[in-house]
């Protein structure tokens, strides 16, 4: 455990991902932390309910970074949306691939810094980037774009999310943020842990000109790894 005076704990752990040299990822200490004295996060959308979950490991963060690790290294523009603590992003990253990881919490690209410190990598690219409900403060003013980071532009040939259908999404915001982003031919990864938004994400990446296969990728408890349920969805266009 790591004490700061920033208002928040934090943690330090070496994280296996199949395919690739551990990591070292600092994250927050558990999901009770929250430090938002200026309402940065709270201007952004982002209640202290939700502050903490950003600087968490989660299970399928964990699914697309095994898949990341088997990806392989091209030209091509890889961007990470949602990216939390970046983990499919950071591996991209050590591997040599030209990506860009994105969120819109106030805290991620530091954290992002660090962690690309604490692995002996450069500064990685960083993008602020945010889509729905999360767009809008809760008394329906525009977000304030964090002022040090630019938001997304241009065009990428590979975008990835995992846990990115947390809300329902009936205008289709989330299709349509990654069509603005996405080359005519892209290929776009989520891994959605069954959150029972997948059909209408579905309906609405159809209508941008996507064609989708899933992998189920449940799993029972094993030793020290806890069971999952979820699924790879992969959509391609172009």
């Amino acid at each position: 455990m790591h004490p700061s005076t920033l208002g928040y704990l934090t943690k330090q752990e070496s994280i296996s991902v199949l395919g690739v040299d551990d990591l070292l990822i600092r994250s927050l200490l558990d999901n009770n932390q929250f430090h938002d004295p200026l309402d940065e996060a709270l201007n952004l959308g982002i209640s202290s309910a939700t502050w903490p979950l950003f600087g968490l490991l989660w299970p399928s963060g964990q699914r697309m970074a095994e898949r990341m690790a088997r990806r392989p290294v091209t030209h091509e523009r890889i961007l990470e949306i949602g990216c939390g603590l970046g983990l499919s992003s950071l591996i991209a990253h050590r591997r040599g691939a030209n990506v860009t990881a994105s969120d819109c919490h106030p805290l991620t690209h530091a954290f992002l810094d660090e962690n690309t410190r604490l692995n002996g990598l450069p500064p990685m690219n960083y993008r602020h980037g945010l889509w729905g409900t999360a767009a809008v403060r809760e008394d329906g003013l525009p977000v304030l774009t964090s002022a040090q980071d630019e938001g997304v532009s241009g065009l990428f040939e590979l975008i990835v999310g995992s846990d990115i259908l947390y809300e329902r999404d009936d205008e289709g915001t989330l299709a349509h943020f990654i069509d603005a982003h996405a080359a005519a031919a892209c290929e776009i990864w989520v891994v959605d842990p069954n959150r029972g938004n997948r059909a209408a994400f579905h309906r609405h990446m159809g209508r941008v000109g996507f064609h989708m296969t899933e992998q189920v990728l449940d799993q029972v408890a094993h030793g020290d790894q806890a069971a999952y349920k979820g699924r790879m969805l992969t959509y391609t266009r172009g």
